[in-house]
C-alpha cells in the first residue's frame, strides 16, 4: 500500500454519495491522495471490527457505535462529524407478524446485524428511554439487511431497527411493516480513523477530510442531488425529498465535546458503558494546519 493511500469504508446507503462523487470525480487525487472505498453491508459493528483488525484506515459510521467501541479498546479516534442531523430509525417487523403496536415490542426477539452495531445499541437505548430493559437472549444476529428480511420472514425474530428511508422500498412492497420510528438524540454519523494512520499519515487524513467536506458542501447545493439519489439508490423521489431536506452534512472537522458527553450519558444510562468505566480520548486533537 502506498503511503498516500487511505482505505475508507462505509455502508451502502445514500448518506455516502458525496464521498462516491468525490472518488468518481478524482477530487482526492487533486489533493495528492488516493482513497480506496470498501462497502460494509454489516454496518457499524462490522466497521469497528475492521478498524481494530487494520483492514481499513478510516470509516464513516454511527456516532454511538464508534464511541462505544473506542471505550471498549478500539485503537481509533473520531476525526470529524459527517452527518450533523439525527438518524431516523424505522422500527420494523415482518408484514406477516401479528404484532401491530410499537408499545408491545419490548419483550420480542430483535434482529441485529451484530452486537455493538447501531441496530443493537438503538434498540437498547430506545427501550431504556421507555422504561424497558432488553436482555441478551432477545437478540438474533442477522449480519445485514438481507439477513434481517430473511429472519423476520421466517419468524426467527420480530423487530428490526434500520434507517427508515433505506427500508422504505421493503415497506412499500409489504415485505416489512413499520411499527414506529426512533430519532437519535444526537448527530448520527462521524468519520473515525485508526491511531496507526493518524500517526503515519496525518497530513493525508486532513487532505481527505477537506475533500469530503468540500464534496458534502457541493452536494447540499446541487440542484440534481435528489434526482441523483433516487436514480442510484432506487428510491421514490418523494421519499428522497423528505430525507434530503432533513439531512445535513458537516463542512468542517469540528466535533462537539458536548455531543460526546451526551452520548456517553445515554450509553451509561442504557448499561452499554459501565457507570464508572474509564473514558479514553475519543476525538483526534490536531493543530491548525494550512493544507489545501
Amino acid at each position: 500500500m502506498q503511503n498516500n493511500t487511505i482505505r475508507l469504508g462505509g455502508v451502502p446507503e445514500h448518506f455516502n454519495l458525496p464521498v462516491h462523487l468525490a472518488i468518481e470525480e478524482k477530487k482526492f487525487e487533486s489533493r495528492g491522495i488516493k482513497v480506496e472505498w470498501t462497502t460494509f453491508k454489516g454496518g457499524t459493528g462490522q466497521m469497528t471490527k475492521a478498524l481494530r483488525n487494520d483492514e481499513v484506515d478510516a470509516c464513516i459510521l454511527l456516532t454511538e457505535g464508534i464511541i462505544k467501541d473506542i471505550v471498549k479498546g478500539n485503537p481509533s479516534k473520531i476525526i470529524s462529524q459527517y452527518i450533523t442531523t439525527p438518524l431516523n430509525w424505522g422500527v420494523h417487523s415482518s408484514n406477516n407478524n401479528p404484532i401491530e403496536n410499537y408499545k408491545a415490542i419490548f419483550d420480542k426477539k430483535y434482529a441485529i446485524s451484530r452486537f455493538g452495531s447501531g441496530s443493537h445499541l438503538m434498540a437498547i437505548v430506545d427501550a431504556n428511554s421507555k422504561g424497558h430493559t432488553l436482555t441478551e437472549d432477545q437478540f438474533v444476529i442477522i449480519k445485514n439487511l438481507e439477513g434481517a428480511l430473511d429472519s423476520l420472514a421466517k419468524g426467527e425474530s420480530d423487530i428490526f431497527y434500520w434507517e427508515k428511508f433505506t427500508t422504505k422500498p421493503y415497506v412499500d412492497s409489504k415485505q416489512l411493516k413499520r411499527l414506529g420510528e426512533y430519532l437519535t438524540p444526537w448527530p448520527c454519523f462521524v468519520i473515525a480513523a485508526t491511531d496507526k494512520v493518524l500517526k503515519e499519515q496525518p497530513e493525508n487524513i486532513i487532505r481527505m477530510l477537506r475533500t469530503i467536506h468540500d464534496s458534502c458542501d457541493q452536494f447540499m447545493q446541487n440542484e440534481n442531488a435528489i434526482a441523483m439519489v433516487s436514480e442510484r439508490y432506487k428510491q421514490k423521489i418523494t421519499d428522497v425529498e423528505r430525507w434530503y431536506h432533513n439531512t445535513g452534512w458537516a463542512m468542517h472537522g469540528w466535533v462537539s465535546d458536548k455531543m460526546i458527553k451526551s452520548i456517553i450519558y445515554h450509553l451509561k444510562l442504557a448499561g452499554i458503558v459501565g457507570k464508572d468505566e474509564f473514558i479514553p480520548d475519543l476525538i483526534w486533537k490536531r493543530d491548525n494546519d494550512k493544507l489545501t
